[in-house]
């Protein structure tokens, strides 16, 4: 048989249970002593039926545990319990003349002195008498009942909240390693595309090339110290696409005309980790890349009602008639990444806009980091060109 979650008694019910019986006990004497009519109180000391009130109440506040105790072992609410009724009848039964004989014994003793009356045993039982503490019993078992049932209520509510936070535990761990398997994707899908750019202006400008190995130098000092960093300050994630587009107009050779705006507000605001970044290649790629005459490319950061908008512009020749511009890796691991990071609450969008070209905004909730983490990120970004 399975205990109730909630046995052993704890001190604050057993103290309960002493203070339920006192009370009753000085309740039951202030009704004798202060009714005298009382069958046979005129033939006795007042004294004897507060013995015997504190006997009865004194023997049920000490058996009250135990059948608290058998209320959990033998409890009604589980399956089978037809068994278990006769046997919680029968143990009743037992301890109502249980008492009832000790507090028959007690008054036998307490009157020997005087004509003993009502005072033997035998009579009291088979006149039922014994009846009245089995009603007790019944009441004393009844709120054992209550208390087993609270108490595996109380531990199922308990287990439910711990399965829930660990749940909640494992569902953030998953989004952690969802995001790190995207980031991981994107970032060798990043190196490749700035090797091929850089590779291709080995023959005709060295120069370029070595300007172009400085700055991926320093775009990978960044991105392996932040490596384990799901978000950074919106003024790094600047920082760093400016130094990616550095290398861009090295590539393009004069004709990329880069524009990079933050306001002051957000520059504290947490965003993902290279979240822009596959959203400026994506312009490039299939944007700009496409006019022979190259183009321009905004890059910006502002806060808007109460999120960060982080938006790539660019004056390429707009989507294409179907939708996206391109689809490729970088903006289906940024949507996927988005709805790891924040569920419903983000959003990216990718559109013409009248004035020709292709816009992309990003927006997550506006959360200020708690404080610088170096030098560098208190350096203000101005407005480039």
């Amino acid at each position: 048989m399975n205990i109730s979650p909630g046995w052993p008694l704890r001190r604050r019910e057993l103290g309960l249970i002493a203070a339920f019986w006192t009370f009753l006990a000085l309740l039951s004497i202030a009704n004798r002593v202060l009714d005298p009519r009382g069958p046979g109180l005129n033939l006795v000391p007042p004294s004897v039926p507060v013995v015997l009130i504190l006997c009865e109440t004194g023997l049920w506040a000490m058996l009250t545990p135990p059948v608290f105790r058998l209320a959990a072992l033998l409890s009604l609410g589980r399956t089978n319990w037809l068994w278990r009724l006769p046997l919680l009848l029968a143990v009743g039964l037992g301890l109502a003349l249980l008492v009832h004989s000790a507090v028959t014994l007690v008054r036998t003793e307490l009157l020997e002195s005087l004509p003993r009356r009502g005072a033997s045993l035998m009579p009291g039982i088979r006149r039922f008498w014994f009846l009245n503490d089995f009603v007790v019993y019944l009441g004393v078992l009844a709120a054992g009942f209550a208390r087993d049932y609270f108490r595996r209520y109380e531990a199922r509510s308990q287990e439910a909240l711990r399965l829930q936070a660990e749940a909640a535990s494992l569902q953030a761990q998953l989004a952690e390693a969802q995001v790190a398997a995207l980031r991981m994707q994107l970032n060798p899908h990043f190196l490749f595309n700035t090797l091929h750019a850089v590779s291709a202006l080995v023959g005709r400008d060295p120069a370029g090339v070595r300007r172009m190995i400085a700055r991926l130098s320093e775009l990978l000092r960044s991105t392996l110290e932040e490596s384990g960093a799901a978000e950074r300050t919106a003024e790094r994630e600047i920082e760093f696409i400016r130094r990616y587009l550095e290398i861009m107009q090295v590539r393009f050779e004069g004709r990329l005309e880069v524009q990079v705006a933050v306001d002051p507000e957000v520059r504290r605001a947490l965003v993902p980790t290279l979240i822009l970044q596959p959203l400026v290649e994506n312009a490039i790629k299939h944007g700009l890349a496409k006019r022979r005459g190259g183009g321009r490319l905004e890059v910006g950061a502002r806060r808007r009602d109460g999120r960060v908008a982080l938006s790539v512009r660019d004056t390429g020749p707009g989507l294409p008639p179907r939708g996206t511009a391109g689809g490729g890796i970088g903006v289906r691991n940024t949507e996927a990444r988005l709805r790891q990071m924040y569920g419903d609450d983000q959003r990216l969008t990718i559109e013409t806009p009248p004035e020709g070209g292709t816009v992309a905004v990003v927006e997550v909730p506006y959360r200020p980091a708690a404080a610088p983490a170096d030098a560098a990120e208190t350096a203000p970004v101005a407005h480039e060109r």
